[in-house]
């Protein structure tokens, strides 16, 4: 689904890690961050801000951030309007795990397709492999 249409996408955390660092931002990274600071609602599974969270994390470890630089990129990411889903067990277990099998997915990734399949939203990520599964299960893709 092209930007500027948008009015909900599923954002995968490989798009918010690419926003907190200069080298990783791409024009596709930048048109979703347009679009949520211009109205686009952004959802995302529970796990979003554990993982994104955790890639800060191993950059402080790596010293290409700060705790400081860490915490700010956090609030700023906290402040989009992004609507994270609450955790079930069922859901990872009886839902989101048969679609990782079915689509070759980590957990993790499937969670992503799982709500752009029950929500009906475009996805919006950078990891060709959850590309590829969503063509393949139907699931619309963000693009600019």
């Amino acid at each position: 689904m092209k930007a500027a249409s948008t009015k909900r996408m599923v954002v995968d955390a490989s798009v918010a890690v690419a926003w907190c660092f200069e080298d990783e931002s791409t024009p596709f990274t930048e048109a979703v961050l347009e679009a949520l600071t211009r109205g686009t609602e952004g959802a995302a599974p529970a796990l979003w801000p554990f993982e994104v969270a955790n890639a800060l994390l191993v950059a402080e470890r790596r010293k290409r951030l700060s705790m400081g630089q860490t915490s700010a990129l956090l609030q700023r990411l906290s402040a989009l309007p992004i609507r994270v889903e609450a955790s079930h067990p069922v859901l990872a277990f009886e839902k989101v795990l048969p679609l990782a099998r079915q689509l070759g997915l980590t957990e993790y990734d499937a969670a992503y397709a799982d709500l752009a399949l029950r929500e009906a939203l475009p996805l919006a990520t950078l990891d060709e492999k959850v590309r590829e599964a969503a063509r393949f299960a139907g699931i619309q893709l963000f693009t600019i």
